[in-house]
């Protein structure tokens, strides 16, 4: 490549070239601001001199200090009418919209998982077919400088509304404690306290549902510390009516048993991060009944009253490159229960009622991994696992019943594998697919197929770690 220089005008003779001029122009300009350089610098000297030449003041005290009464902010005035009236009370509204669709080999309304008493209505996969599932309405905010507030109301594909959690919260109690009453869900374990539309499997694992018959809910109140460390040390108590499976509402005044709960946690380098605890909870049950058949297929009421102990050991380790989780990730999650129960077991036919003694100690655990491969996309493994344990009934040990005579209660170990496949087309929506082998009921093995959806609306808080 050749390149061309034109060379440069000479300027005429007699007249000065652009060079000069812009040389000339930049000479005004340096002479123009040294000028008003000059002024400014004689200027400051004369007021230099006019300080120096002023007699020297003592220093003059300073006035006294007075602190203000600081007086509680007043209560807020009712709303009325107006635009006004209508924006002073604006909580953070959500909603979550739950479907499924369930395809089960074994007929759902016999399902009972095997060597444990019925806990309740929150067992089993559900219906077949499509299914509305559980919806949540929830409505949060903070209610002054002091509390927060959180209602949370349940809509079944039944057509019933209930009240899932209703509580209140401080917000300003010293000393990293924080004080929560009303209904909530204890803080026992790990996955407890997670909401159905955050968990990781469209169902909760086995143990959970034998135990407590699903999420175990607490009427009463709920004192926590967090500890000032870079250590996450979190140590709480709980208290109330215990009247949820595998306790009962207590006839008389006072509280029904408690729990006590214990959380460590820490991050492992810039990528990972771990929370393990430790749980025990404590029910009284008073005539806690449920319905069975005797040894000739006759049906009888059974009933438990005596003390109810759970210990709960849970561990959870997340994972994302550099803490960024929106391209790969990967949960690992187990936890272990046992429960000890002492008292009385009593069976009751048309004809007579029975009474002994009781004494049951079972366990249950699970471990899970959720894998994100890909942005929006997951796969998760579950595997689920109970021991029926030692049960010692009276009546069978003196020889007054067989063992027939109670059918639920015969050993078994009840198992699960389910594995999920799901797709999450934004923070607010997830579709998933989820394939279970089920052989929690003693002598029949369920396939389970169930495609869920989930949909969120409006301003909805963060789940937990």
């Amino acid at each position: 490549m050749l390149l061309a220089v034109a060379p440069a005008q000479a300027s005429e003779p007699g007249k000065p070239g652009e060079l000069g001029e812009l040389r000339a122009q930049l000479d005004a300009l340096k002479s123009d601001y040294q000028a008003r350089i000059n002024v400014l610098e004689s200027r400051v000297a004369q007021l230099e001199a006019q300080v120096a030449a002023q007699p020297q003041l003592p220093p003059q005290p300073l006035p006294p200090v007075v602190l203000p009464v600081v007086l509680p902010p007043p209560a807020p005035a009712p709303s009325g009418g107006g635009a006004g009236g209508a924006n002073a009370f604006n909580p953070a509204i959500s909603v979550i919209l739950g479907g499924r669709y369930a395809q089960l080999d074994a007929d759902p309304a016999s399902y009972r998982i095997g060597g444990f008493m019925p806990s309740g209505d929150g067992v089993g996969p559900g219906r077949r077919g499509f299914d509305l599932g559980e919806s949540e309405l929830t409505l949060a905010a903070n209610v002054d400088p002091y509390f927060y507030a959180n209602l949370t109301a349940s809509l079944s594909a039944e057509n019933t509304v209930s009240v899932e959690e209703a509580y209140i919260k401080t917000l300003a109690l010293p000393s990293g404690l924080s004080l929560k009453a009303g209904r909530f869900f204890s803080g026992i374990g790990y996955v407890n306290e997670v909401h159905s539309h955050a968990w990781d499997f469209v169902d909760q694992p086995l143990v959970y549902q034998a135990l407590f018959g699903g999420q175990l809910a607490q009427d009463g109140a709920q004192l926590k510390w967090l500890a000032p460390t870079d250590l996450f040390i979190e140590l709480a108590a709980e208290t109330g009516d215990g009247g949820q499976y595998p306790g009962t509402r207590l006839a008389g005044n006072g509280l029904n048993g408690g729990a006590l709960l214990a959380h460590l946690g820490n991050d492992i380098g810039d990528s990972a991060s771990w929370r393990a605890g430790l749980s025990w909870l404590s029910r009284r049950a008073e005539d806690r009944s449920y319905a069975d058949v005797d040894g000739s297929g006759a049906p009888v009421t059974d009933a438990f009253t005596g003390r109810s102990r759970t210990w709960i050991a849970d561990a959870i380790l997340k994972w994302a490159p550099h803490g960024n989780g929106n391209l790969r990730s990967l949960k690992l999650q187990a936890e272990y229960l046992q429960r000890t129960e002492d008292g009385q077991l009593s069976l009751a036919t048309a004809q007579q009622l029975r009474s002994g003694g009781y004494h049951a100690r079972q366990s249950g655990w699970y471990v899970q991994g959720v894998y994100q491969f890909l942005p929006r996309w997951r796969f998760g493994l579950r595997y689920d696992s109970l021991d029926s344990g030692e049960v010692a009934i009276g009546l069978v040990q003196q020889g007054l019943l067989p063992l027939a005579d109670f059918a639920l209660l015969a050993p078994a170990s009840p198992s699960r594998v389910s594995a999920m496949f799901d797709w999450n087309p934004s923070e607010f929506s997830r579709l998933r697919l989820q394939y279970a082998w089920d052989e929690a009921r003693a002598s029949v093995r369920d396939q389970q197929l169930m495609l869920q959806y989930l949909y969120s609306i409006g301003a909805h808080g963060a789940h937990k770690f």
